[in-house]
């Protein structure tokens, strides 16, 4: 099969599809693998390291979808790569539709199939969204402590705190993979952390991190007394393939302390943070009530060697079953498949788009 791995365009995203020691496993199995000239630089792996791989290097977007079959990138096509698409393609990367009406309606009418990484499901697991939430649970960490600071517009509080100084208050809503990450960055930085969660053997692994961990039932009066006394709280909730529920509610944002901070997580998905609005690593903040929010959809660009290094590894037996035709029998990847022929076909976005549907009606 012929496969396209193109530059991202999404703003300030430097990692690439696939690194150059996965592209040469696909062409060891005889498949072509065209990459736009400069997709990995950013990432540190430059064109010479791909030509190596065996890598047919192309100058343009345009000339990379031209030849390829299968689409292999890492965020969902910006508005300038829409046009470059067919309906013979197979899109592989993030999608995150459910929280992206316009872009669902555009690969609709454009009629190809389109295959989200966040949806691909296996063994009750999220193999290729995993990896990704993992950096962006302690990256999370790391910039809401960062954001504490007082000329970032922060509360200037410290996350562990000192002798004679109380510890920082973390409250993480989710205990998935990205809130477990969260929880034990902010854990062993010796932060106070609440964790909620419905689930409770996930909180009893966070309970087991460290006796200033607390697990709780996301019972409303429990997690607004823990939001409002929080100097950082960490959105994290996840329902795959749907928009993520609003459980922090504007009212409770509205009574944190000037200066707190929030990190929302679950931005790609919609936001489980009411307050909440995606931005960019170009203009990554914004105050509401006093309330320093980070909302950036796509935290990971921030690491792209390390987060392309870990996603070519968690994505390459996925692309090898996509390439050479045997995924329409391996029931994680069909049941990924978000759009195809112009219909939705992933049950939970399905229901998305008919609520979205009966809403733009009754208007």
């Amino acid at each position: 099969m012929r496969i396209g791995v193109p530059r991202e365009t999404k703003t300030l995203e430097a990692r690439v599809g696939l690194v150059p020691e996965a592209c040469a496993e696909l062409v060891r199995r005889g498949h072509e693998v065209f990459v736009e000239a400069g997709a990995g630089a950013q990432s540190g792996f430059p064109d010479a390291l791909y030509r190596t791989a065996g890598v047919k290097l192309l100058p343009d977007a345009a000339a990379v979808y031209e030849k390829a079959q299968l689409i292999v990138k890492v965020k969902e096509p910006t508005e300038g790569e829409l046009v470059f698409l067919r309906k013979d393609h197979v899109l592989f990367c993030y999608l995150h539709l459910a929280a992206a009406s316009d872009l669902l309606h555009r690969l609709l009418d454009i009629g190809l199939t389109a295959v989200g990484f966040e949806t691909v499901e296996e063994n009750g697991t999220l193999p290729l969204l995993a990896p990704m939430s993992n950096i962006a649970g302690r990256l999370a960490v790391q910039i809401g402590a960062h954001l504490l600071h007082q000329p970032q517009g922060g509360k200037g509080a410290l996350l562990g705190g000192l002798p004679g100084v109380e510890r920082g208050r973390v409250v993480v809503v989710g205990a998935g993979v990205a809130g477990g990450s969260a929880t034990a960055v902010a854990a062993a930085l010796g932060a106070e952390v609440t964790v909620f969660d419905q689930k409770l053997d996930r909180l009893e692994r966070m309970r087991a991190l460290g006796s200033n961990v607390t697990g709780l039932y996301p019972y409303t009066d429990a997690l607004r007394h823990a939001v409002e006394a929080a100097d950082l709280v960490i959105g994290a909730v996840l329902i795959p393939g749907a928009r993520a529920p609003r459980v922090v509610t504007a009212e409770m944002v509205r009574a944190m302390q000037p200066g707190s901070v929030i990190v929302d997580i679950s931005v790609d998905q919609g936001g489980c943070v009411e307050t909440t609005r995606p931005t960019t690593y170009a203009d990554p903040t914004y105050l509401w009530e006093g309330v320093v929010h980070f909302a950036v959809a796509n935290m990971p660009g921030a690491v792209p060697r390390s987060a392309s290094q870990v996603l070519s590894a968690a994505i390459l037996p996925y692309v090898l079953k996509l390439a050479d035709g045997s995924w329409e029998v391996h029931e994680p990847l069909w049941r990924a498949i978000n759009v195809r022929a112009g219909e939705v076909v992933y049950p939970a976005l399905r229901v998305e788009a008919e609520l979205a549907q009966n809403n733009k009606e009754k208007r």
